[in-house]
């Protein structure tokens, strides 16, 4: 009997990067959202630990080892177990696809074996993205991703999430920000009481990354002008540290609209509309 379980896009709302470590990592703080719109990590009683990968964004993706998958189920000591791979989100995209990956493949071991979720600073050696991705909902991120917030639920969003088929090197974008001490969002968050108010309050933070993305790859700074110029599109911004870019739309019709048509001008980009999971 296979069991299955969702990873889905994380999508940084907003991200200010507040500092800088003396061993170089980066202070954020970041206001977190997923997506209805992922991969999917599936997994089967097997002999020996293996991982196979389809989908059609697998090209290219090893499934030795090095996967972040692979590595969250060492992290587990799981034994026997046949695991798959289902991918959909684009490599490299600042929607948290790897990491995602790696946290559904830990809440899948878990619900298949009885055992415990590992402590979250425990899964930072995955990479920085997993511990807020081990619960996918409405969150705030600080620190270097090891102090994760949950958040009441936010009003659902409407987003169409655009990809130039770029991957853009995050150690590269950070080493390009010329201010690294930028201010956070407010100690406290507001309630939003619906979908407008909350993107008339985004649109007052940032994405701290997206000026020196947009340097090293201008056509990031073109899909954020193609998703703005869409109707009914109330805020366009890139996530994390790029290539993708989301735009937020208050209703199905207007999103799934404004894909259509950025799909028609751009046929190369990877465009798609979702929703925003409530917890």
């Amino acid at each position: 009997m296979s069991s299955a379980e969702l990873a889905p896009a994380k999508v940084n709302l907003t991200l200010h990067v507040t500092g800088q470590r003396a061993d170089g990592y980066h202070l954020l703080d970041s206001l977190v959202v997923f997506t209805e719109l992922g991969d999917t990590v599936s997994a089967r009683p097997g002999r020996g630990l293996s991982l196979s990968i389809k989908g059609p964004e697998a090209a290219g993706l090893s499934a030795g080892p090095d996967n972040l998958v692979w590595r969250a189920a060492r992290l587990t000591g799981a034994e026997d177990v046949a695991l798959l791979l289902t991918k959909r989100l684009p490599r490299a995209s600042g929607i948290g696809g790897g990491s995602s990956d790696a946290a559904a493949a830990l809440r899948l071991i878990a619900r298949m074996t009885g055992a415990v979720l590992p402590d979250p600073s425990a899964t930072l050696a995955l990479g920085a993205d997993v511990p807020v991705c081990l619960a996918p909902g409405p969150q705030r991120l600080q620190g270097v991703g090891e102090v994760v917030t949950p958040l009441p639920a936010c009003p659902e969003l409407w987003l169409v999430l655009v990809n130039p088929r770029i991957e853009v090197a995050t150690p590269q974008v950070f080493a390009k920000l010329a201010h690294r001490d930028n201010p956070p969002m407010p100690d406290a968050l507001p309630h939003w009481p619906d979908a407008v108010a909350l993107c008339d309050w985004l649109a007052e933070q940032r994405n701290d990354l997206q000026a020196p993305a947009c340097a090293m790859v201008p056509e990031i700074g073109r899909v954020i002008d193609a998703l703005a110029g869409t109707t009914g599109c109330a805020l366009a911004r890139m996530s994390g540290s790029g290539a993708t870019c989301f735009g937020l739309y208050a209703q199905r019709k207007t999103a799934e609209a404004a894909a259509t048509a950025l799909r028609a001008d751009h046929p190369r980009w990877w465009i798609r509309a979702t929703k925003t999971l409530s917890q």
